[in-house]
């Protein structure tokens, strides 16, 4: 029988308050910091998916569309979008929320984990079930973006 999953299995939400140990010189959210929550969030979505160790393969498109500063709380949500033979992408989309709990996107990155047996060598990794249009469309630009990621390798980028 063949392992499947739905995305809401593994989906992720953090939320982290932006502190002054956070900050870069220009008194916004340090990228490195977001970038490391946001590690964070891919390999737990893809431990959770793969049910084993992961590793993080690649990012892509990480784009920042606005700064966050101190005292802004950062939601962080994380969700499988494609599945291949051993590895997965994840995306993560990051978001400054006010007090009313409104959410204003900030951030969108998508991360390739492979997923790792015991012995640290790549293993299969469970089907996607995909139960929305919105799940099947980004299934298909996340095809497009795999083969855009092969054909930057293949050009030794």
């Amino acid at each position: 029988m063949v392992e499947e999953r739905k995305v809401a299995d593994s989906r992720v939400e953090t939320v982290h308050m932006v502190r002054p140990n956070h900050l870069n010189a220009a008194g916004r959210l340090f990228g490195g910091i977001l970038m490391q929550w946001l590690d964070d969030v891919a390999g737990l979505v893809a431990k959770r998916h793969s049910r084993s160790n992961i590793i993080t393969a690649s990012v892509d498109n990480l784009r920042f569309i606005q700064g966050a500063y101190q005292k802004d709380v950062i939601v962080i949500i994380g969700k499988v979008t494609y599945v291949g033979h051993t590895s997965m992408e994840i995306r993560v989309d990051t978001y400054v929320e006010n007090i009313e709990g409104m959410r204003f996107p900030i951030n969108r990155a998508y991360f390739t984990m492979v997923a790792l047996d015991e012995n640290d060598k790549p293993k299969k990794v469970p089907r996607l079930i995909l139960e929305s249009e919105e799940e099947k469309a980004e299934w298909e630009a996340a095809k497009k973006r795999r083969d855009m990621r092969i054909k930057r390798k293949e050009e030794g980028f």
